[in-house]
């Protein structure tokens, strides 16, 4: 005997958004109250598919997202020694050798365009992987072609994209850049000042540059800073220059974090 099926008494209950599973209910996942789960979600994503790729230690590249390859002269010249540092670092770091399953001084950038695209595309030119730690921003903003696509992330949160790309760093190298920029490497420079993250190596490239569109000595003259305290970042020019500093440093021999723990420390922001 044919005909429709009689209506389910329960239809209420089961379309209520109470029923969802927890995990599928997307209006309870975004909602106010879940803030702190969407922060542990951001970080357990990344961290699992990091350690899946045996990358333990990076080296981080800052800056502008706004300078093209084909932009003015000053332009293209930041454009080509970040590229030829992300495969200078890529070829004699170690981010092409797996060691008993795991990665060193693997490029890291926020993933955008201009210097960060340059990082990683030079990391890509050395067949070398690189990471990419994007953000979702109100305007569009995409992932550069050139990261690798199994560790290119996209974050909404700042803070947690700025605990991964510190975390693992052995280094900081900071290419000409705005406000973004900026933000970044004056939160790597307080940690180190404070010492709440190992006291890995800062180096800004380009030194007129940085001399001109920050006073550091003007900072020491008012007391602000200590003078000593200008020892906690280091200048290089070129991409050549660059690497001898971080070889100086002893870069090949990790000292990354990879737990809050692990520094002594106790809170994310120490890293």
């Amino acid at each position: 005997m044919s005909g429709s099926a009689p209506e389910k008494r329960n239809c209420a209950q089961l379309q209520s958004p109470s029923y969802r599973l927890a995990a599928l209910d997307t209006d309870f996942l975004l909602s106010d109250a879940m803030r702190g789960v969407r922060f542990q979600l951001e970080y357990a994503k990344a961290e699992e598919m990091l350690r899946a790729w045996g990358i333990r230690s990076t080296v981080v590249v800052f800056g502008s997202a706004r300078v093209r390859e084909d932009g003015p002269s000053l332009h293209r010249e930041w454009y080509r020694q970040a590229r030829a540092f992300g495969r200078i670092v890529s070829e004699r770091g170690g981010a092409l050798d797996q060691k008993d399953g795991l990665r060193d001084n693997v490029i890291a950038t926020g993933g955008g365009p201009g210097l960060m695209e340059a990082a990683n595309r030079g990391a890509h030119d050395a067949g070398a992987p690189s990471i990419g730690f994007n953000i979702g921003l109100p305007r569009e903003q995409e992932p550069n072609p050139y990261s690798t696509p199994e560790l290119t992330f996209r974050f909404h949160y700042f803070a947690m994209r700025k605990m991964h790309l510190a975390m693992r760093a052995n280094a900081l190298v900071v290419f000409p850049g705005g406000f973004g920029t900026l933000d970044e490497l004056f939160e790597i420079l307080t940690l180190k000042q404070t010492g709440k993250s190992p006291s890995i190596p800062i180096l800004l490239v380009d030194e007129a540059y940085w001399r001109s569109v920050i006073h550091f000595e003007r900072l020491v003259e008012l007391g602000m800073l200590g003078r000593e305290e200008l020892g906690i970042f280091e200048f290089a020019d070129d991409a050549e220059a660059a690497w001898s500093v971080l070889a100086r440093h002893k870069l090949a021999f990790p000292h990354a974090i990879s737990s809050p723990e692990q520094a002594g420390t106790d809170g994310p922001a120490a890293l």
